[in-house]
């Protein structure tokens, strides 16, 4: 337990081996840098621990629903749309780990090695200029430290490893990217785009952008994956490594270098702070099993825990020189929360089209980028929001009564129903001081820790862009064709989106923010956060292409300042 145990010292450490977490050790370990990952979780390896993976419905003994009882168990987790019996073994249980809520707060938190990039949805959009221009343009949260233009290659540089399937459609809103073939689109969805288009000159209908191989490239094979088998069956883990997952990509490829070492079951108490050397010199560690507690010891180190864990450690890391929380000197750390905007949905039925049919289980949906206040402010209402929509038809056999049988029966099972559509919104929300997260004074977890209290709600802007959504939702549906059109609010929790970002937001001023353009923390730059705690805002886009984007680019930044000496 000292910085003299060889054991325990090391270049750099990770905290966390998700999305972000992944790629910083790919990056770290690429560069030659003996890397330390830790993981609170299970250790997770590719295909091994996949237990569910090539399963058949009829092998599950609830058929892939979960028992009531464990359902009662874990009313958060169960939220989520991949809660169920082939994959709940991934998500960690509500009783395991606590948390306060001041507001309803979903939190969907996984408990293995990989993190949620095994239970994630794989959409993946690049941001584009008016998302990083939004918060100085209208005056909300603090100027993004850099631009589209310097993440750009670094967005390309994921994306070619990654893998994203995609189309180039050469549209300001939504930067094309590094793209693999794209999916399709069904014909009920292409007659869609074709009315909708010509109706409204500023709404562009495209297919979504997802991390799926869909023709896998040199770099994909030598990581061991194989062409996207189209299963719907991704939250299981995928055996083929179709899509993009630490445990597929990023992890696996980090162990070839040599340079990897992995600890699961490792919960991260806090961040070691050295007076005297006026830096952070290592990390104290939990076992999550017999809670003896360790230390390890590195020059640099990447906090990539997800958004709201990574809070939590920054906030239990104090000394006297950090008495509320590490690089805390301006109070902000934990505040500034934001998230996506998922209550709105629409529903209906599209007539025609009776003779057309479609084939596979495509892994994305149609997607609008923003037309909301985009070039300038122009509703009662900041930002704007995303729509994704997908049409396809009810099940076969939906025409068949109780009194058939014979070949009246082998007719009607053969009869697919009517074409149905499915709309929804990714809202962008905007960070306040309120929507914050901070530590209990009084509860603790099972291994000691404060407990995190949650305080992140909606907020008139909210309401409003969501009656916006759901207005001009059924007048698109409407343009297009459709009938029978029902809105719909969720009413969710925030959380549930699974898309919480900041609280650890970047800035140019360390008085009003924590993190500099490279990540690093204003007081303690041996610190560095680039998972969606690092974030100013959230846009309307998906976030996880950004999150490895801005880890890459921090990792070739920090590197360079240690073999200068500056770190």
């Amino acid at each position: 337990m000292n910085e003299q145990n060889p054991e325990h010292v090391f270049d750099t450490i990770v905290v966390g081996s998700g999305i972000s977490g992944g790629w910083a050790a790919k990056e770290l370990c690429d560069k030659g840098l003996k890397t330390l990952v830790l993981d609170r979780g299970k250790d997770v390896k590719h295909i091994k621990d996949y237990p569910t993976a090539m399963k058949a419905p009829w092998e599950f003994p609830h058929r892939g629903r979960l028992p009531l009882k464990v359902l009662e168990e874990n009313p958060i987790a169960a939220r989520c749309y991949a809660y169920d019996e082939t994959a709940a073994h991934f998500f960690l249980k509500d009783k395991d780990q606590p948390y306060i809520q001041e507001k309803p707060f979903d939190w969907i938190r996984p408990d293995q090695v990989g993190g949620k990039s095994l239970m994630w949805a794989r959409q993946t959009q690049r941001w584009s200029r008016y998302d990083f221009e939004g918060p100085a343009r209208d005056g909300f949260a603090v100027e993004w430290p850099f631009t589209y233009e310097e993440l750009a290659p670094w967005y390309s540089h994921v994306e070619l490893f990654a893998g994203i399937s995609g189309n180039r459609d050469g549209l300001d809103t939504l930067p094309d990217g590094e793209f693999l073939p794209p999916w399709e689109m069904n014909r009920a969805e292409q007659s869609m785009r074709v009315k909708i288009e010509a109706r409204h000159r500023d709404r562009n209908v495209i297919i979504g952008r997802c991390a799926h191989l869909t023709a896998p490239q040199q770099v994909h094979k030598d990581q061991g994956r194989m062409q996207c088998q189209a299963r719907h069956l991704c939250q299981r883990g995928c055996p083929f490594g179709g899509y993009f997952s630490s445990n597929a990509s990023t992890l696996p490829w980090a162990a070839k270098t040599g340079n990897l070492t992995l600890k699961p079951d490792s919960i991260v108490h806090s961040i070691i702070y050295d007076d005297a050397k006026g830096k952070a010199t290592g990390v104290r560690v939990i076992d999550a099993h017999t809670k003896k507690i360790t230390e390890y010891f590195a020059k640099i180190i990447f906090v990539n825990a997800s958004t709201l864990s990574t809070n939590l450690i920054l906030l239990n890391s104090t000394s006297r020189r950090f008495p509320n929380g590490l690089g805390n000197d301006n109070g902000l750390l934990g505040k500034y929360i934001a998230f996506h905007n998922y209550r709105g949905h629409l529903y209906a039925s599209l007539e025609g089209m009776e003779d057309r049919y479609y084939s596979g289980k495509r892994p994305c949906a149609v997607m609008m980028p923003n037309f909301r206040n985009v070039h300038r402010q122009e509703t009662d209402f900041q930002r704007g929001y995303m729509v994704f929509f997908s049409a396809a038809r009810s099940g076969w056999g939906h025409a068949v009564g109780g009194d058939q049988a014979g070949a009246a029966f082998k007719t009607a099972i053969a009869d697919p129903g009517g074409w149905n559509v499915f709309m929804m919104m990714q809202g962008e929300t905007i960070p306040k001081e309120t929507n914050h997260v901070r530590l209990s004074k009084d509860q603790v977890d099972p291994w000691g820790i404060p407990q995190l209290i949650t305080s992140v709600g909606y907020d008139e802007n909210d309401e409003r862009l969501l009656k916006d959504f759901l207005d001009t939702g059924a007048e698109m549906l409407e343009t297009a064709g459709a009938k029978n059109i029902a809105a719909t609010d969720t009413k969710q929790a925030p959380g549930l989106d699974i898309h919480e970002v900041g609280g650890v937001r970047m800035g140019k001023d360390p008085a009003t923010s924590l993190l500099n353009k490279w990540n690093q923390l204003h007081h303690c730059p041996n610190v560095l956060v680039t998972d969606g705690a690092c974030m100013v805002s959230t846009s309307t886009q998906n976030p996880s292409l950004t999150f490895m984007a801005i880890t890459a680019r921090a990792v070739d930044h920090a590197v360079a300042e240690l073999k200068k000496g500056n770190l």
